[in-house]
């Protein structure tokens, strides 16, 4: 039961953390419903839907996986930042699990068939009952996550001594399901790539790979605050930002004003700084940009005025966003360095004042944001750059690091060489 509690604890590292039980309620809920009974339910039709339902699927496509680079995606922004490598690796195959949500890339991924998944079950009430032991609040709020993640690492353990895969790259290095398959990769000796796709904090698991491919030096820093690093480290910036290098905004009037909120946001405050700013800037455009995964409905926010409008996440990619908007105002979201990489001039804005979660990522302390401490001191710094709107790109070199250098622009290139290098050796 220890080796169990021990693997199982990696596997769950973030999701059974003190900073992760933290977290507003509405963040929470977009991993495990916060109503005990929708929890229930949700067990009840994770078993039988996708755990039953896949006994009777046969979806792998062995001639397109065997001794592949597999790219591991769990989402489709992990597809997003890691598509730049089908062009330089020709054996890399995109790879996820059986009834894993790509977004747009579910009919393209490669899937791994998790039928046997059902039989390692017996696992769940042991490990329930040892996880009470040691983190028992996070167990009791978060046992469907457990039972989520039970076997993932026992199939992928055969997965991979079937398929022989020569390389796998992730972009995620927290989700339970990303977590097994490292693991399982480092039981069976296979390498392990990782390349950042989105803005972490201290709260995430130790890096574990071969290669650990960061955007710069800010992602390096808080990762030593998670733990020891194993592997290699190279920082190259952000790949998925490369073909947008030249549409850096330019303008100096200030003329769309976009808000990016998250689940960590209160949806009332969003309305309230909504109405607050087209009253006061009643000639500028607004853009609401909800993320991905916060399904909560926006749309009557439509009608506080025509100025108003919405990009949906789930089909306008974050840059395309970005490129429309002149000012980009956030609380603790990572769309802040997205923002300034396209010399949007984004601001701290706090829509969560209940929770104390002030700089989460750390954006204000090193200077890529400006911060509103209420809504009179954001009226005043719209108002005294709305003609003159600063330029913010170089803010972003301490978390991004082809910034100024031969490579801007160029991440995706240097990444390759780096993986070239890696997977050859």
């Amino acid at each position: 039961m220890k080796k169990w509690y021990t693997l199982y604890n990696n596997i769950l590292h973030l999701h059974f953390s003190e900073g992760f039980y933290s977290l507003p309620e509405s963040a929470k809920n977009a991993v495990s419903p916060t109503q005990p009974t929708k929890r229930f339910l949700k067990v009840a039709g994770y078993s039988l839907v996708r755990l039953i339902g896949n006994l009777f699927k046969q979806v792998e496509q062995p001639e397109k996986l065997q001794g592949k680079v597999w790219l591991y995606v769990v989402s489709q922004n992990n597809y997003d930042s890691l598509k730049f490598i089908e062009t330089g690796l020709p054996d890399a195959v995109f790879v996820a699990g059986q009834s894993k949500n790509v977004g747009n890339y579910n009919t393209i991924v490669n899937r791994l068939s998790l039928r046997k998944k059902l039989f390692y079950y017996y696992k769940f009430l042991p490990l329930f009952l040892e996880f009470l032991k040691h983190k028992k609040e996070s167990t009791l709020r978060f046992y469907d996550v457990l039972f989520d993640a039970v076997g993932f690492y026992e199939v992928y353990l055969q997965k991979l001594h079937e398929y022989k895969p020569t390389t796998i790259v992730f972009a995620n290095d927290h989700n339970p399901d990303a977590r097994a398959m490292l693991l399982a990769a480092k039981a069976v000796g296979i390498k392990t790539a990782y390349i950042q796709h989105a803005s972490i904090s201290p709260i995430f698991p130790p890096l574990q790979f071969d290669l650990n491919m960061l955007e710069g030096q800010d992602a390096l820093d808080k990762y030593k605050l998670c733990g020891p690093v194993e592997g290699g480290v190279e920082l190259i910036g952000m790949p998925k930002s490369d073909a947008y290098a030249n549409y850096r905004n330019k303008n100096r009037e200030i003329r769309t004003i976009g808000i990016g909120c998250n689940l960590m946001d209160d949806i009332v405050e969003v309305e309230k700084l909504l109405r607050q700013l087209t009253i006061d800037f009643p000639t500028i455009n607004f853009i609401l940009r909800p993320h991905p995964r916060d399904t909560r409905n926006y749309k009557p926010l439509l009608t506080i005025n025509s100025n108003i409008h919405i990009s949906d996440g789930s089909t306008e990619p974050t840059f395309d966003y970005l490129r429309r908007i002149d000012v980009q105002i956030s609380g603790n979201s990572g769309i802040h360095l997205e923002a300034t990489l396209l010399n949007v001039w984004s601001i701290f804005y706090n829509m969560n004042p209940q929770e104390n979660l002030n700089d989460y990522y750390g954006f204000i302390e090193h200077g890529l944001v400006d911060a509103a401490a209420d809504y009179n001191d954001l009226k005043d710094l719209l108002q005294k750059h709305l003609h003159n709107k600063p330029d913010v790109y170089y803010r972003a070199k301490y978390y991004n690091a082809t910034v100024g250098t031969e490579y801007d622009g160029r991440s995706g290139e240097l990444a390759l060489q780096h993986l070239q290098e890696f997977i050859a050796h």
